[in-house]
């Protein structure tokens, strides 16, 4: 099944209005020789700023999390529908730094991308091994039980309405990268994890690649036939960089 590619920038936390719209002004102008489904996903106070500027464009947006509470007295957090009412396509979910930073567990990440499915967000749900892990050999364990507990959550028909983006931990921010061959075994036991639910769910699925993609890897990664596009950190804060991406797809 043919897949189409997806580029989808994490901000991160950075930005600033004017700064924002410099970026969002470049990737607008360049959209039109984009190669892949290009998304934005900005910090909760830009995607007011990210909605005017991309709306009517090739473009979507989206957050970089999301509450599993549909709403109540949970200061601090923002629910699915409020994104919504932003227009936003994207939830990124379980990014490693939420795991790591914020102590969130798989079942946490699993309730976020329920919240997100019931909402009409497209969550983007991220797996990924630490260095320890990889050097340990678990890395398929680390993946499978980040998947199970999402699977048992949403199921396969969850799934159908999801993007997975694969990040291996020790390559985030490190200027290490996945071999093309690493990521591709990776992704490939994603899909076969996904296929013992759904096999059409598992052709169908977009899997990102998210370790430090850059223009002059791109390429080759996106060129193994599993890896569908990718969860890029920095080189989105460039637009250059960023449709370089996107045109290597």
């Amino acid at each position: 099944m043919a897949r189409t590619k997806l580029v989808a920038g994490n901000w991160k936390m950075h930005g600033e209005t004017a700064g924002n719209q410099a970026l969002l002004d470049a990737l607008k102008a360049g959209a039109a020789t984009a190669k892949a489904a290009m998304a934005v996903c900005v910090p909760f106070p830009y995607l007011g700023q990210a909605r005017a500027a991309l709306a009517g464009t090739s473009i979507a947006w989206g957050s970089q999390d999301v509450s599993r509470h549909a709403q109540g007295a949970y200061t601090g957090e923002v629910c699915a529908a409020m994104l919504k009412d932003f227009e936003c396509r994207y939830a990124i979910v379980g990014h490693s730094e939420r795991r790591s930073y914020h102590g969130e567990t798989d079942e946490v990440v699993a309730a976020k991308a329920d919240a997100a499915i019931k909402s009409g967000l497209v969550p983007i749900i991220c797996v990924g091994e630490t260095l320890a892990e990889r050097e340990g050999n678990i890395t398929a364990a680390v993946i499978t039980r980040q998947l199970d507990a999402v699977i048992a959550s949403i199921g396969a028909a969850g799934l159908a309405k999801s993007v997975v983006a694969y990040e291996p931990v020790w390559a985030i921010g490190t200027g290490k990268t996945a071999s093309p061959e690493q990521a591709q075994e990776v992704h490939a036991s994603i899909r076969a994890r996904v296929a013992k639910e759904d096999a059409n769910v598992a052709a169908g699925l977009q899997i990102l690649y998210g370790g430090s993609m850059k223009p002059n890897n791109a390429k080759e990664l996106m060129a193994q036939p599993d890896i569908d596009g990718g969860l890029i950190g920095g080189a989105a804060l460039v637009a250059a960089d960023f449709l370089a991406i996107c045109a290597a797809a």
